[in-house]
This record gives structure tokens, sequence and C-alpha cells, in this order.
């Protein structure tokens, strides 16, 4: 009798210690929103003008997966941007003058972002892909819109407006800061051809390239506050 209570305790013992032990160690995973804004420079790199970025401004809102089993985090948001651009022009056909004309492009931008932690949650690594809607680009200035493009012959200011409207983007940046309120610094890189729409317009190519093509790259710099 003696024998089977003992072996009884023991089986006991050893499946209270083996339950206590295989039970999966417990996280909290903390959810967060932020909201955000900053100073954007936008620029576009293309053979077919002569830009220069300019600046403009954004602002949004985020929600954060907060992971502290992972050495990573995840967020998902939205950002809406009105950005400025200059490419080169001159006042009339004939004109060797150069000037700047500087155009506008409204944005609503969606990313995934997985922030990679180089010091804890303190200072991440940001990097996601990014889904885009602009509209077409927009003359600051309408007193421009009957100048030309430099380097076409009678390409005018007001012809390159219709850009395509639809883009896929990757980012890649970097957060620092505490939980409540970070600085964060981006580079957003357009994939797609932001010029292709152009290539469908009846517009005069004479003196420059007839295939328009474009890819659009932005700096963002700004700060967040979280709740």
């Amino acid at each position: 009798m003696k024998n089977i209570q003992l072996t009884l305790l023991v089986a006991i013992i050893l499946g209270f210690v083996t339950k206590s032990y295989a039970q999966p160690k417990k996280y909290d995973i903390t959810n967060g929103m932020g909201i955000f804004g900053g100073i954007t420079k936008l620029d576009i790199d293309t053979d077919n003008f002569t830009t220069e970025q300019s600046d403009g401004f954004l602002f949004g809102m985020s929600a954060t997966v907060d992971l502290p089993h992972k050495w990573y985090n995840m967020s998902y948001g939205m950002q809406l941007s009105e950005n400025y651009l200059k490419i080169s022009g001159r006042p009339n056909m004939v004109s060797g003058q150069e000037e700047f004309i500087e155009y506008k492009m409204f944005a609503a931008q969606l990313a995934l972002l997985g922030h990679l932690k180089v010091v804890g949650s303190y200072l991440t690594i940001d990097v996601g892909p990014m889904l885009q809607y602009n509209g077409k680009l927009e003359l600051k200035n309408e007193d421009q819109k009957s100048y030309y493009i430099n380097t076409y012959t009678n390409l005018m200011a007001d012809d390159i407006t219709p850009i395509s409207q639809f883009n896929f983007n990757g980012l890649v940046g970097a957060s620092v800061g505490y939980k409540f309120i970070k600085l964060r610094a981006q580079y957003i890189y357009g994939f797609t051809n932001i010029f292709k729409k152009l290539n469908s317009q009846d517009i005069d190519t004479s003196g420059g390239e007839s295939n328009f093509k474009g890819n659009q790259n932005m700096l963002v710099f700004g700060a967040m506050i979280s709740f």
C-alpha cells in the first residue's frame, strides 16, 4: 500500500512540475496609436527634366503593435502630404532665360512597416512597403502656365501635369526617442514610373526624350506622439 501511495505521490508531483514548466511564457502585447507630422522634401529622378527638390509638409496617424518577445514591432498607418517640386523652364519658346517652375502634389500614402529594434524600442530601423495615391501636378503660380519646359522645344508647363496617380513605394528610416514621443527620419522611393501617364498623352516632345520616366524620392523629417 505504501508503495502504491508513494507511486501516486511521485506521479502527481511530476505531473504538477511538468505542467508548470510546460506552460508557454506569456507576454503582454501592447497596441498603441500615434499621430505625427513633419516636413517633406520631394524630388523626381528623371532624364527628361531638370528638377530641384522643394519643401512641403506631412501629417498622419498610425497603429503600432508592440511585440516584446520579438526583435521587431509592426505598425500600419496613413499619411497625407502636400509636396512641392521645381522643374526648369523658360518664359517663352525662344528665351535663353532659365526659371524654375514650381509644382505642388498632394499625396495619400498607406504603409505597413516593420520596426527593427536596435536599442529596444528607443531606437528602431523602420522599413516596409507603401501604396500611394496622388493628385496631378498643380502649378503653384498660374502665371507660369504658359512657360516652356527646358530640354524640349514646344512642351509647356501645363502639359506635364497629368502624372500617374497610383504608385508603389518603399520606405526606410529610423525612429529615436521615448515611448510617448519619437523623432523620425524617412526616405521614400517610388518603384513605379510616376510619369508613365504622360506617355499616353498627345503632347509635343520635339527636341527632347519622347519616353517619359521618373521615380519619386521623398525625405521626411518629423516627430510622432504616441498614446
